[in-house]
């Protein structure tokens, strides 16, 4: 087994618990991390025994185009697409950070790190 990884991965997008953080929109990075099984990949050299990793992307970019209050809720929706997609994945673990988030003081970003196994397998 072995994991594939995208990492800081950069958006713009318009999440967040208040309308306004809705409405003028932020700059967020998204890290996602798979686990899954590479022997046939390492064997084959065939791309469709591993995860690709632009397929990968397209589920992040996706799910960051739509509006969303909780990155809780954005992180989740991230697992259970990508999930969905490669049943062969053993687990994923998704991490999304708000940069300059509204807490009344000076933060850098704000993070919500989350992972799930596939309990399918």
């Amino acid at each position: 087994m072995g994991t594939i990884s995208l990492e800081n991965l950069e958006f713009f997008a318009y999440h967040g618990f208040f309308d306004e953080e809705q409405a003028m929109g932020n700059k967020y990075s998204v890290d996602i991390m798979v686990w899954v099984d590479f022997s046939e990949a390492a064997t084959t050299d065939k791309l469709s025994k591993t995860v690709n990793y632009g397929d990968l992307y397209k589920i992040v970019a996706t799910e960051m185009e739509k509006k969303t209050r909780l990155l809780e809720h954005l992180a989740g929706r991230m697992i259970e697409k990508t999930l969905a997609q490669f049943p062969q994945i053993q687990a994923v673990e998704v991490s999304v950070s708000k940069y300059n988030p509204p807490v009344g003081g000076v933060c850098e970003r704000s993070r919500v790190r989350m992972k799930q196994m596939n309990d399918k397998l």
